[in-house]
């Protein structure tokens, strides 16, 4: 009898076995296949990110050789980019947005529009490498946060991680990453006489502010919108209220500037123009969105900078610019440091992290310290 109910037991065994999912073993696979997902998404972010690059070169030549207006040709180009988002976003559907999130909204537009402004001139003094290298400045953004907000977690961390970011743009303003100007360059190879003299930190420190003022307006856009759709209808208006604010401006610099900065010169079907619209303003808005949600990629991480390191030394050498490649890794690899050290806060939450994406609810979960961009 003993015998007997043991043997039903071990059928019923058997049978919830065979009922129950498979064992946990089986979850090893899939990390391996989250990434193969993954893949297509990292490709097309490393084009989307390889292609605004490309259009940022392509206003930097078009802006040295043609002499227009920086404020007047980055209006003309965010004017076609606001309509272009209002036509994809109708941010008029849906739930009527409160005057709560309008507000900062067109506050954050004002803040774009100064970024603007400062990125534009940054970029015509000290040229396309540095400018997209010190818009990874905002990473300093978790150092502050850190300190106000109390997060005093791995606070010397942070601030030697700062100092590591200081320490990039220094090399950077003394040309390290030119070959005119680099230590690390051949004493025997010609140096380039058409080469700049060196910047200095005065110079770069344009391009650096306009850096912290793209990641303030990250982060007001993340702190206003609490799900995407919502970031995507604000951000039209974002736009939208930069084109307004830099009207005036536009109109100052048309009306006291030179011919060469007149509206009618403007070249509209040029590929800087077109790149800067398409690729440098609308495209790269989806693609941030996208690697942020999906990849868990923000803006000012060491991964993003890896990318834009790769994108750069390609553009460098196509447009054969002043370019010194070990200055410039070591360069890149410094800020890469110092962004890892500034934006360090409790790693340990990563696989938490990892399960809330799984889930969906990662985009409501994020951490502000960790996202200064």
């Amino acid at each position: 009898m003993q015998e007997h109910t043991l043997g039903r037991e071990g059928d019923g065994t058997q049978k919830w076995k065979m009922m129950s999912p498979k064992e946990p073993a089986s979850d090893s696979r899939l990390p391996r296949s989250s990434s193969i997902r993954q893949t297509p998404l990292q490709v097309i972010h490393v084009l989307g990110n390889f292609m605004r690059i490309w259009s940022v070169y392509a206003l930097y030549h078009h802006l040295s050789q043609k002499g227009d207006s920086v404020i007047l040709f980055i209006f003309s180009c965010l004017v076609p980019a606001s309509i272009i988002f209002f036509l994809l976003q109708k941010p008029w559907n849906g739930r009527p947005l409160p005057n709560s999130q309008i507000v900062p909204t067109i506050i954050n537009g004002a803040i774009m529009a100064l970024f603007l402004i400062l990125w534009g001139k940054g970029l015509l003094s000290c040229g396309p490498l540095i400018t997209l290298l010190t818009e990874y400045a905002g990473a300093v953004l978790g150092v502050l946060s850190a300190l106000f907000y109390g997060r005093r977690v791995n606070i010397w961390k942070k601030v030697g991680g700062l100092f590591a970011m200081s320490a990039s743009f220094y090399f950077l303003s003394i040309g390290w990453a030119t070959s005119s100007y680099s230590p690390f360059h051949s004493i025997s190879s010609e140096r380039v006489d058409k080469a700049k003299q060196s910047l200095g930190f005065k110079e770069i420190a344009v391009p650096i502010l306009a850096g912290v003022l793209s990641a303030l307006r990250r982060v007001m856009a993340r702190r206003v919108s609490l799900k995407n759709q919502l970031k995507r209808r604000l951000h039209a208006i974002t736009v939208a209220s930069a084109a307004c604010f830099l009207f005036p401006l536009a109109m100052w610099d048309t009306i006291l500037g030179s011919e060469s900065n007149s509206i009618a010169n403007l070249q509209f079907m040029s590929w800087a123009y077109l790149s800067t619209i398409f690729f440098g303003i609308v495209f790269i808005f989806y693609i941030d969105n996208l690697a942020e949600e999906r990849l868990r990629l923000v803006f000012s991480s060491p991964r993003h900078l890896m990318v834009a390191t790769g994108c750069i030394i390609v553009m460098e050498m196509s447009y054969k610019m002043d370019f010194s490649l070990l200055g410039f890794l070591i360069c890149s690899s410094v800020l890469a440091f110092g962004i890892f050290e500034a934006t360090s806060l409790e790693r340990l939450r990563s696989s938490v992290d990892a399960q809330e994406i799984s889930n969906g609810t990662f985009e409501n979960n994020l951490q502000m310290s960790s996202l200064p961009s």
